[in-house]
């Protein structure tokens, strides 16, 4: 191997391990707590190497935050190609999926975003994720607008959905860790797993036009009273 690549192939790698480090020490004690040194003593290097790749602690939580929706884009982009062949199920299951497969992590990108955004620490990297995590709600509009078009989804404005996706990952996260319904909640990935079969079915019509036409003539058409099971 050439030794230039392999020169950036070490410091990239190197690089992914700084992040690791601190996403596995955010989790671990809050970012409050975290210094730059112990980072450095998690991935055994010195404080000075972290700074050859990243300029303050605060580049590195943007780069875990921006990593993070990238992945999200990713599979959504996925999804959108497999929903176009039929599996329309799947861009729902690829936002619920990737957002709430780590509750503790999601809630603490919450955090992190949201104390960046009040001091006004990195304007320019916020804009950059705020305008790929529009990217992503784009494209999902444009499978709701797609799906109500064939009459699958009730017709509503477009975000309408995306909003709801949004709301219900956020109050399930603070739900899964909500000391209040602690003593409630017995099963909480069952509860993860319902919140997320509930927002794949949003909205969808199409089980309740299924019935409708198959009521025998003259016989009242009844109305279901809970959602279908396939998601536009």
């Amino acid at each position: 191997m050439d030794k230039a690549k392999e020169k950036v192939q070490r410091f990239r790698a190197r690089e992914q391990r700084i992040l690791d480090a601190a996403l596995e020490l955010l989790l671990e004690h809050g970012e409050e707590k975290v210094t730059v040194e112990q980072i450095a003593e998690r991935v055994d290097i010195g404080k000075g190497t972290i700074y050859k790749h990243f300029i303050s602690k605060t580049e590195i939580y943007m780069r875990l935050l921006m990593d993070y929706e990238k992945s999200l884009t990713e599979r959504l982009k996925s999804a959108v190609a497999t929903a176009e062949q039929g599996d329309i199920t799947a861009p729902a299951r690829a936002y619920f999926e990737s957002r709430m497969a780590d509750p503790a992590r999601d809630r603490l990108f919450q955090r992190l975003e949201e104390k960046i955004i009040a001091l006004n620490l990195a304007p320019e990297m916020i804009a950059e994720l705020h305008a790929l995590r529009n990217s992503n709600a784009s494209a999902l509009n444009r499978v709701f607008e797609r799906r109500m078009e064939q009459g699958v989804l009730k017709k509503v404005p477009a975000y309408f959905y995306y909003s709801t996706y949004w709301a219900l990952v956020q109050g399930a996260v603070e739900l899964y860790h909500s000391k209040s319904f602690s003593d409630v909640i017995e099963d909480r990935e069952g509860l993860m797993e319902f919140i997320m079969d509930v927002g794949v079915h949003i909205g969808d019509i199409s089980s309740r036009r299924h019935q409708d036409s198959d009521q025998p003539t003259g016989l009242p058409q009844s109305t279901p009273s809970t959602p279908g099971s396939s998601f536009g």
